[in-house]
């Protein structure tokens, strides 16, 4: 699909089958979960701009390098489950910026409702504003997220995701067909309960030992 990135890296494929076994506890899926996220952000951040730098080594006066600006990177988790991935990807991106805004969703209808928003300053002039959540299900909720962030001033949005239901990925192109996608696997449907299958079950639940 344009604009959807499968990360089909055998490592990530690896801690993304071991995510998804019933019989991995919650300490354990957290720990996949950070490691996963660290891997697929390698990935994500591939095009990122980085200015020209020199540096003294122990050999040399100077050397040509780069840096990157880690803070014109914001990461947006989407609450809860979100927040599982914020420690994997701060790893290879240290001082990169958190917001966070909170979703739920409806039961009965299951549109997306906001119930909290905390974006950092000048996010308009960020160069990459990274949407993460562990699910792209239906697509209600994180369509909605990046309305929030655009009406806030972002402008370079992507998602990362570990899964990915083709009715999400639909409802994200509908509405913003410029926005890219990084997901681990496109899986092949969702039940009628909203979840995807076969997918990982409740991520937030598996994550916090809430079930």
């Amino acid at each position: 699909m344009d604009k959807v990135k499968i990360i089909k890296h055998p490592l990530i494929q690896d801690k993304l089958t071991r995510m998804r076994d019933v019989n991995t506890d919650s300490t354990k899926f957290r720990n996949l979960l950070r490691e996963l996220s660290s891997l697929m952000a390698f990935e994500v951040t591939r095009d990122i701009k980085a200015e020209s730098v020199e540096v003294e080594t122990p050999l040399e006066a100077t050397a040509a390098g780069v840096r990157v600006r880690h803070s014109e990177i914001v990461l947006i988790p989407i609450l809860r489950a979100g927040i599982g991935m914020v420690d994997g990807v701060l790893q290879i991106i240290p001082q990169a910026r958190v917001g966070h805004i909170g979703m739920y969703r409806e039961p009965d209808t299951l549109k997306a409702v906001e119930y909290y928003k905390k974006l950092p300053n000048n996010i308009s002039k960020c160069q990459m504003v990274l949407l993460i959540d562990p699910m792209l299900a239906t697509g209600h909720t994180m369509v909605a997220t990046l309305e929030s962030c655009r009406r806030a001033g972002a402008k370079n949005l992507s998602i990362m995701c570990l899964v990915a239901a083709p009715e999400g990925i639909k409802e994200v192109r509908k509405e913003y067909p410029e926005i890219e996608i990084y997901t681990a696997s496109i899986d092949s449907r969702l039940d009628e309960h909203g979840y995807i299958v076969p997918g990982l079950g409740d991520a937030g639940d598996r994550i916090f030992g809430t079930k």
